[in-house]
């Protein structure tokens, strides 16, 4: 009985099957968290310089908002 033990506890020992998905996991949850940081912090820059591009694109002007209110820029024909 003993040496039944013992060798399933050594075979559990040696593999490393589930540690390597728990990484993965872990990984994986650590991008997320980093993608929706930045898309917090950048998001309203985004906005202005997605807008900006529009009014080029079409010919308008565009008008960037007061300092600090990123993300509200407009454009004007």
């Amino acid at each position: 009985m003993r040496s039944f033990i013992s060798a399933f506890a050594t075979r559990l020992c040696r593999d490393q099957r589930g540690a390597t998905a728990v990484e993965y996991g872990i990984m994986v949850s650590l991008i997320a968290v980093v993608i929706i940081v930045a898309v917090t912090l950048l998001g309203g820059t985004l906005t202005d310089t997605f807008t900006q591009v529009q009014c080029s694109v079409s010919g308008g002007t565009f008008t960037p908002a007061a300092a600090g209110a990123a993300g509200t820029g407009s454009c004007a024909p």
